[in-house]
């Protein structure tokens, strides 16, 4: 479990601990983990290679918050509070970010 921090997450490295385990929960349901990729537009043969890419995780933290009640589930379980999706997915989309930067 990720420890609650005050200011959380601090930075992109912590943004992206936390949409990893939010993949992890997606992957967990196959019932969710169909949903999600087609929200992304992302087929199943292709998910590794694509969460290489630019924006996967920001795409990860972005479906979170689209389904409040994965969202909740997710949080709960990670001992979170749900505001932290959404700080870590302004990390993940800030222009920083997006060119390599924290």
């Amino acid at each position: 479990m990720i420890p609650q921090k005050r200011i959380y997450p601090a930075n992109r490295e912590d943004a992206e601990t936390i949409a990893v385990s939010a993949l992890g929960h997606i992957a967990a349901d196959p019932q969710l983990l169909g949903r999600f990729l087609a929200a992304t537009g992302i087929e199943a043969a292709t998910l590794r290679s694509a969460a290489a890419e630019p924006g996967f995780l920001a795409a990860v933290t972005g479906f979170l918050m689209t389904n409040e009640p994965v969202l909740l589930a997710f949080t709960a379980n990670e001992g979170l509070h749900p505001e932290t999706v959404t700080r870590a997915h302004a990390l993940l989309t800030s222009p920083e970010a997006m060119n390599g930067h924290d």
